[in-house]
């Protein structure tokens, strides 16, 4: 059968026009890895894209006390608070599990800072 070696290539299109301002993603993964997210380095540039990027704002978890805190104040349940899904994907980088508590901070044209706070749910 003819060309049945390993031939595979690497190549990168870069479009002309004005300067990219998002980084390009190179699969540097050995080819026996069926699945680049298995790979290392390509979890890790991943990472440090989404969680860096001027969009996407700071997201921690909270503590279990912090939680209960957080819900004695104004008397409500985990149940009320807005959702986020185990799926999205600083969730999914952060590690959070369904009923963890997230603190989200953004930045605000008018407050200077905003916080709000998010429930993890399946899905």
């Amino acid at each position: 059968m003819a060309g049945a070696e390993d031939t595979r290539e690497s190549r990168v299109q870069i479009p002309s026009g004005p300067p990219l301002n998002t980084p390009i993603i190179i699969n540097t993964c050995p080819p026996v890895l069926s699945n680049p997210d298995n790979c290392p380095m390509v979890v890790d540039i991943k990472k440090e894209i989404i969680l860096n990027h001027e969009l996407v704002p700071k997201h921690e978890i909270l503590s279990e006390e912090e939680a209960q805190e957080l819900l004695e104040k104004p008397g409500i349940s985990k149940k009320q608070l807005p959702r986020i899904y185990v799926s999205d994907p600083v969730a999914k980088i952060l590690g959070a599990k369904p009923g963890d508590v997230i603190k989200i901070t953004r930045k605000s044209p008018t407050a200077g800072e905003s916080i709000y706070y998010r429930v993890v749910v399946k899905g």
